[in-house]
């Protein structure tokens, strides 16, 4: 093995250059592969972040225009949910429908405790159901429960950055809970703080839903009916129970059956699923880049070995002549194949690992706003170390296969016609 070693590094010295430039093109090609999968993770992340706070299995429904007439009524009519619906909706499909809720939102309110304030926040009323379909996180206290629905009680769920605000940068959020804030010319006790998206400007406050329709005077108009379910574990399920849904609400609303505008559903769970499909085309386009630009590597590597195969046709006539065995000339072609690849390959992997981390302490901290909202441009472009290892191994593998031909080509020297050779 010592000796397999130093023949590799003779071979090597006598062809620095040519060795070097084949090995800067294997290292690229690791280089690259791990670069693109990591920016290629990096978006994906940045894509799936503003869904990370809805539960999967939830749909949102809002009114739309209606796009044709219909038992009387003209097209371009606005629907407007209402109370009605949202009973019929979680009477008529009881086996899916987990929970049901359903909101009204007011905005441009001062909040004020004591001396302190806090501008422009929206009440919200909602549902106990809203905090697991929005995966809200609470800080302190709790959220609004059924008997807060069913008393109509005057209390408020805060946002941390609005409890921080009034606590003039401090973080004792319990020290709030049980205290009372005043929100307009309105007082409420305050029940949780809950945790709030700060790129988005959350500035909702929660209170019951029942609460918000006594304090505001409204009638049995709803902003949009959100639910979680069950069941629904295809693609095709899903479109199969919104085309029902759409057209049970249809009926209530005087609404032609095939009417798409009418209504329109938020649905996240086929929304993960087209994000699910369009990660895995992203990410097998990358690998095939990044193969191709391996491949350009590799080729060298099977170049420069039939090169040093045509070189040493001399030498290996001596040695066939002095009684070496046609597979002891294949393992030293071999050997020096994988020994190409596989330091050359193992110093791209680390270059690449090194950029995917300066790219997340770079462009992974860039921002861009879009809508009003701050969204990062790359969450996280990092490549575990065993996808890299994967790479690493396969850039090996075709480094063995990329030896075989000139190892075989060197095996079949005649020993008479190698020594005639010049």
């Amino acid at each position: 093995m010592h000796d397999l070693f130093e023949e590799i590094l003779e071979s090597v010295r006598r062809n620095r250059l040519r060795t070097c430039l084949t090995g800067f093109s294997v290292a690229w090609g690791i280089f690259m592969i791990i670069v693109l999968l990591g920016a290629g993770n990096g978006l994906m992340n940045s894509f799936n972040q503003d869904s990370e706070g809805f539960a999967s299995n939830t749909m949102e429904i809002y009114g739309g225009r209606t796009s044709k007439p219909y038992e009387g009524y003209r097209e371009g009519r606005s629907i407007q949910l209402r109370q009605a619906d949202l009973d019929m909706v979680s009477k008529q499909f009881p086996d899916i429908i987990d929970q049901i809720s359903t909101s009204i939102s007011r905005s441009g309110f001062t909040m004020a405790y004591g001396k302190k304030y806090y501008n422009n926040v929206s009440i919200n009323g909602t549902f106990p159901g809203h905090a697991a379909m929005n995966r809200i996180e609470m800080h302190a206290g709790r959220f609004i429960n059924s008997n807060d629905i069913a008393e109509r009680r005057k209390v408020i769920v805060l946002t941390h950055l609005a409890a921080k605000n009034l606590l003039e940068g401090g973080t004792d959020y319990e020290s709030l809970v049980g205290r009372r804030v005043k929100v307009g010319n309105l007082s409420f006790k305050i029940i949780g703080v809950r945790h709030a998206a700060e790129n988005m400007d959350d500035r909702d406050l929660y209170i019951p839903f029942t609460t918000s329709q006594a304090i505001f005077g409204l009638d049995d108009s709803l902003d949009q009916i959100s639910f979680t379910f069950t069941g629904l574990d295809s693609e095709e399920a899903n479109e199969a129970f919104e085309k029902r849904l759409k057209q049970a609400l249809g009926s209530i609303h005087h609404v032609a059956p095939d009417d798409e505008g009418a209504f329109w559903i938020n649905n996240y769970f086929t929304q993960n699923l087209q994000m699910q499909k369009g990660s895995s085309a992203l990410r097998k386009g990358l690998w095939i880049v990044g193969l191709f630009t391996l491949l350009g590597g590799i080729v060298g590597v099977s170049n420069i070995m039939l090169i040093t195969v045509k070189e040493r046709t001399h030498e290996f006539g001596i040695r066939k002549a002095l009684g070496a065995k046609p597979w002891n000339i294949t393992v030293l072609i071999i050997a020096e194949s994988v020994a190409i690849t596989a330091f050359f390959g193992y110093v791209g992997m680390l270059l690449g690992l090194g950029a995917c981390e300066i790219m997340d302490r770079t462009v992974g901290q860039t921002s861009v706003d879009v809508f009003g909202q701050s969204i990062r441009l790359l969450v996280n472009p990092k490549v575990g170390i065993d996808v890299a290892v994967e790479a690493t191994v396969l850039l090996v593998v075709s480094g063995t296969l990329a030896g075989l031909i000139p190892a075989r080509k060197a095996a079949r020297v005649r020993p008479i016609e190698a020594l005639r050779a010049d």
